[in-house]
Parts: structure tokens; C-alpha cells; sequence
């Protein structure tokens, strides 16, 4: 969304929060870092989760908002992937030593400072995503400073943490019994509902980047995201594919509040995300100032919720009576001088309103799919009579407003105590919270901004010494950054063209790339295949990752050596991913090895040629295009296309010349 709002006049301030996997094992065990690629499960075992002091007696408020949740988690794993440190069943083994060092390394190259020792902390965590409660994590370097076009920005710390577990799907209680607690006891949810995790994901080494909040407007922030991430890749030891690199936008504005947005993956939507929160942080200031002017206080915000589902008795709405069917009340809670203010989409349409505001809260609190407000009725076959109904049983004013929610009474309740306490908060203007981002750029309430109340030492892991004469080593054998690299290969690859060098190179490839054209000397077929040809195989549903440097080397080697036509690496390299099969086996599969004896291959094309011989008299070498189709799809894969045609204008050529 094109904003126009003044940043600096507005006071923005903004700093972000890069989290990328590493590619080594896991941090506290040797498990290996992959997710599990079929749904087998050896471990499955639940757990509840509730919130714990920290040092100083003090609790989290995002981990007491997670604990009214009342939720239960079921977890499931294969041995493959996980063993009893994921489970929290044994203590963390020593931390990671080459995930360290690749953790330094970027550190190094953004001109951080190590810190002399490390020491693991614990972070409460119990939204089921760590089967203990709390996820490990260790800070490693401070103060760096990293530059972009539109200014350079601090990079505050630098930590080394565990990945959180890979969340499945939200379901209900499946029985008393059907798994076991830690004493191997029958274990029910204690509100019916199970969040379901996959532990796969849970501790792989993550780095966790905080710029200072020195980025000046939204192109900046992408800006600054693209640099940290060319640190990251020049590396050669990050993941790559959806989801192994995560960004946070933290932002505010002057007589607003900090707010962190998560899950920004899409480097193209950092910008319209902060140009969203800017704007919603400017609206719902605009309401404070209004609701104060309307002389609106907490104390008028605190009449009882009331029962209006007497003057809902025959509605025509058929969510109204899905509710009353099932039993369901609809709940009214009265927002004096809110009127105009909450909004619809309607009037205010993809922009940021206070009635999304109010619906995240109960949404989260309560779990109902949404609420209905005076603002944008009558609508969803809600009556004019019936607004009206509820109005004079209020006793509202002009510009007082309602919210209502149609559920079982107890969820209802639930429902409008959020909104009442959302509600509240708009007379503060801006909350600080933990928001959700959206596939539009825009987000949603996710729970209360975490404080330093989540935070003691993780006591099963002892500090370790971060040596001088080691961050030494690392500094001499600093890999190349990306600026460095792209210069470097416009010089030693020329024939690749630019797009194509750009291609790789800010691609993460660069360093495969060489390896590949060393052990091949094949430069232009590497460059095309781990750009356009890998790209092909993600089209056909088979994840990059999944196909292995050593799988690319067999297919180039087999084309090298005329085993296969280039046109068939992308179906060779996609059936050998999905099957386990080598290069070979997979074109044997395919029936795309050992393409085809020249001589009976000119034979069939003279055929050809004898059987369209008027074609060829007309239009002489201009046949060759109508001839090549038939020819490309019996030999595609088998026989390079060029060879194809090379061979048939020879035989074009020697037709005409005998007649």
C-alpha cells in the first residue's frame, strides 16, 4: 500500500529481526537437520505447558496470554529426525562447535564483536512450539554495523538458538488414553483442544540477527534484509526453500508503541508491511485522540454484557441460526462513544480500522470465526429492525456502539471480554504486541508483546570461552561477500551473461557453481541447470532441496558423456529426487538413456522427408520447421535438439541436391 506519510515527521522507528536455519546438525544433539519426509511416527506423546517465574519472580505476559488458552499439545516424531533431547527427556549435549563457527563467521562479516563467553539461556516458550517449555539460546555477538544504498545501519546482537517444532494442525481432544505423559499415564486435553507439532524442526541451529532500529522507511528495511542475507548466503552453510529464513520487522512511531510483526518471509512484502503498521499505528491514534475527545473513560467501558437473543428469534441470517440450532446465545457488549469509529470494510476498505482490532482479540481469546458490530450493520442478513432492537435494550446514544457475537454462551463471554479489553487499550492508543503477518502485507493480533520476564539460564549447559586465536582463523578465511563474488564472476564467467551471473550468484549457487564447473568443466550447462533447470523441477512438485549436489554432478556428467539430451536433466533429476534413484537409473527408468544411432536416425528422417516430399520441394530448408516437431517428440531427451537439426537439414540439403 502506497502510504505518503512523512516518516521522519511521524517519528518511525524500525529494526529487524533475521532468523536463518544453518545447515549442520542440530544444536544440542547430532540429530541431523531435515524435516521428515513421510508422515511415519516411532514417537508420539503429549504434553501441557504452563508458565514459569523467572529469576526475578516476575512472569511473561505473552506466556500468561498463551496459558488461558488452556490448550494441550501432542507431539510425533521419527528417529530419523529426532531423539530424546527433542522430547526433553534427556539433557542438551554439548553446543553445536560447527554451527558456531558458522554463526561467527557472519558475525565477522557484518564487523560484530564475539563475545568473550557464551552462556545458554532459557526463553519461555509455551505455545507448545519446545517440548520443555522454553527454547535455548545464546548470544555470540554484538555491535556491527552493515551498509546499504539508503544508509548504513547498526547490527545490534547476534544469537545462536534451536528451531522451534513444526506445527501440524489444530484439532480436537481425539480421546482420553490415545497418548501417554511423561509418568506414562493417560493424558487428556484439558480444554478439548490439541495443537499437533511435528519435533523434525525443533532444534536446528537458527541465527537470530537484531539490527538497532536505524532503518529509515520501508525500501530501506528490504534494503538492509537483502544485505544481512548476502552475509548469510556467503557462507555457503545457511538452508535454502520456504521457511529456512524468517524475518521480523519491529516498528513504531513517535506516541506509538513497539510492535513486532512476525513470519515476513517474502523479501518483497517487508516494505508493505511496514507501511501497513505505520499506518495502523497512525489510525489508531487518530481514534484515541477522538475517543477522548468524546469524553469516553475506562469506567463507561464496564457495563455487564447482556443476553439479546430474544430480538433475534426468526432471523433470516443463517449464521444466527446455525448459532441458536445449536444451542448458541447471542451476547451484546456496549462500547459508549465508539460509534463511526470501529469502521467496516466496507467504508474503509483494505486500510487499517479498529474493528479488525477488536475481532483478532476474541479470535484469538475465544476461538469464534468473528463478531458482528453496529458499524457495519444492518449486513449478513442482520436487520435494520433488529439493530434497533438492541440498541433501544442498550439504551445507546448516537454515537455509541455495539459489538455482538453469536456462539455458545461460555465461548461468547469469552469472545467480548477481549473485545472489552481491546477496547480498553484504544483509549492507550497503540499496544505494544507480537502481530502476525499476512499474505497481503498487512497483520494480525497474535498476543502481548514478551518482555525480559522470559529469560533465566539454561543450567544443563555450561558458558564456553569463545577464544581470540580462534575468531582469529575465522577472520583470516572469511568467505567472499556477494558484491565481491559478483564482480569476480563477470570477469572469470563473462560468457555466462550478466542476468545469469546475478542469477546465481545472489541465488546462493555461486559457491556450488564452482565446484560443479571444476568437476565438469561444463560452465554454461552448470550455470542453465541450477537456474533454469532446478527452477523446472520445482515447477513439477519436487522441493530444490531434495536434489543433492552429487545428484546435479551425476546428470551433468551423463550429459557430458551423451548418456542423456539436456532437454531431459529436469525429468532425470525430478524422478531420481522422488525415488532415491541415481542420474542413470532414473533416465533408464524414463526410457530417456542411450539416444540414438546415427545412422538409423538419418534413415527415419530420409523416411520423413520421402513421405512429406512436396513440402520440402516448396519450401525447400524452410521445411525444416514443420519436420522437426514429429522428430522432437519421438527423440526429446534422448538426442540434443540441435543435433536433431543439424541432421535433419543435412538430410533436407541431400534430398534436394538428387532431385
Amino acid at each position: 500500500m502506497a502510504s505518503g506519510l512523512d516518516y521522519k515527521a511521524l517519528g518511525f522507528k524500525c529494526g529487524l529481526e533475521i532468523h536463518q536455519q544453518l545447515d549442520t546438525a542440530k544444536l544440542f544433539c547430532r540429530c541431523p537437520s531435515v524435516l521428515d519426509e513421510t508422515d511415519e511416527a516411532h514417537v508420539t506423546f503429549r504434553r501441557t505447558l504452563r508458565p514459569t517465574q523467572s529469576e526475578l519472580g516476575e512472569t511473561d505476559r505473552a506466556a500468561l496470554a498463551e496459558a488461558r488458552k488452556n490448550l494441550s499439545f501432542e507431539y510425533v516424531g521419527s528417529r530419523a529426525s529426532c531423539c530424546l533431547v527433542e522430547m526433553d527427556e534427556e539433557p542438551p549435549h554439548p553446543i553445536n562447535p560447527d554451527a558456531v563457527d558458522v554463526a561467527l563467521t557472519v558475525a565477522l562479516l557484518m564487523n560484530m564483536h564475539p563475545v568473550d563467553e557464551v552462556h545458554v539461556m532459557r526463553k519461555i516458550v509455551i505455545d507448545g512450539s519446545n517440548t520443555g517449555g522454553f527454547q535455548r539460546t545464546a548470544m555470540l555477538a554484538l555491535e556491527g554495523r552493515l551498509e546499504s544504498p539508503g544508509g548504513a545501519v547498526g547490527i545490534a546482537t547476534m544469537a545462536l538458538e534451536e528451531d522451534s517444532a513444526r506445527k501440524l494442525d489444530r484439532k480436537g481432544d481425539p480421546g482420553a488414553g490415545s497418548v501417554r505423559n511423561r509418568s506414562g499415564q493417560p493424558e487428556a486435553a484439558a480444554s478439548g483442544e490439541v495443537v499437533a507439532y511435528r519435533l523434525d524442526r525443533l532444534g536446528i541451529p537458527l541465527i537470530e540477527i537484531a539490527t538497532a532500529p536505524d532503518i529509515q522507511g520501508p525500501q530501506h528495511a528490504r534494503e538492509i534484509a537483502e544485505a544481512i542475507g548476502m552475509a548469510l548466503r556467503a557462507t555457503g552453510r545457511v538452508k535454502r526453500g520456504l521457511g529456512t529464513i524468517r524475518q521480523d520487522l519491529n516498528v513504531s512511531i513517535r506516541e506509538g508503541a513497539r510492535v513486532e510483526i512476525k513470519g515476513v518471509q517474502d523479501l518483497k512484502l517487508i516494505a508493505t508491511a511496514v507501511e501497513w503498521e505505520v499506518a495502523r499505528q497512525v489510525k489508531l491514534l487518530d481514534v484515541r485522540g477522538k475517543l477522548l475527545e468524546r469524553g469516553v473513560t475506562a469506567a463507561s467501558l464496564a457495563a455487564p454484557l447482556e443476553d439479546v437473543t430474544a430480538a433475534f428469534e426468526g432471523s433470516e441470517s443463517k449464521m444466527i441460526q446455525g448459532t441458536l440450532k445449536a444451542g448458541g446465545r447471542l451476547l451484546v457488549i456496549r462500547l459508549p462513544g465508539f460509534a463511526g469509529l470501529i469502521e467496516s470494510k466496507a467504508t474503509a476498505g483494505d486500510k487499517p480500522r479498529l474493528g479488525r482490532e477488536l475481532a483478532d482479540y476474541a479470535k484469538v481469546r475465544a476461538g469464534v470465526k468473528g463478531i458482528f458490530h453496529s458499524d457495519e450493520l444492518p449486513a449478513y442478513g442482520i436487520t435494520a429492525e433488529q439493530v434497533a432492537a438492541v440498541r433501544a435494550r442498550l439504551g445507546l446514544a448516537e454515537r455509541d456502539a455495539f459489538v455482538l457475537v453469536a456462539e455458545k454462551e461460555p465461548v461468547a463471554r469469552k469472545a467480548l471480554e477481549a473485545v472489552r479489553d481491546r477496547a480498553l487499550l484504544a483509549l492507550e492508543g497503540v499496544p505494544e504486541e507480537t502481530r502476525d503477518m499476512q499474505d497481503d502485507g498487512s497483520s494480525s493480533y497474535l498476543r502481548p508483546l514478551p518482555g525480559g520476564a522470559r529469560m533465566y539460564p539454561e543450567t544443563d549447559v555450561p558458558p564456553f570461552t569463545v577464544e581470540g586465536t580462534h575468531v582469529a582463523r575465522l577472520r583470516g578465511s572469511l568467505p567472499e561477500m556477494l558484491p565481491e563474488k559478483l564482480a569476480r564472476f563477470k570477469r572469470q564467467y563473462a560468457d555466462l551473461g550478466d542476468e545469469l551471473i546475478q542469477q546465481i550468484v545472489r541465488g546462493g549457487d555461486a559457491d556450488a557453481f564452482e565446484r560443479l564447473v571444476k568437476a565438469t568443466g561444463m560452465v554454461k550447462d552448470v550455470g542453465r541447470t541450477l537456474v533454469s533447470t532446478l527452477a523446472e523441477v520445482e515447477q513439477a512438485g519436487v522441493p530444490r532441496e531434495k536434489v543433492g549436489e552429487g545428484l546435479l554432478l551425476e546428470a551433468l556428467q551423463g550429459l557430458k558423456a551423451g548418456t542423456f539430451a539436456k532437454e531431459a536433466i529436469a525429468k532425470i533429476l525430478a524422478k531420481a529426487a522422488q525415488d532415491g534413484l541415481s542420474a542413470e537409473k532414473a533416465a533408464e527408468a524414463l526410457g530417456l538413456k542411450g539416444g540414438a544411432d546415427d545412422g538409423a536416425l538419418a534413415a527415419e528422417i530420409d523416411e520423413m522427408i520421402r513421405k512429406d516430399a512436396d513440402l520440402v520441394r516448396a519450401r525447400g530448408l524452410g521445411a525444416q520447421g514443420p519436420l522437426m516437431g514429429p522428430i522432437m517428440a519421438k527423440y526429446r531427451g534422448k538426442v540434443p535438439g540441435n543435433k536433431l537439426s543439424e541432421i535433419l537439414k543435412a538430410r533436407i540439403e541431400a534430398f534436394l541436391a538428387t532431385k
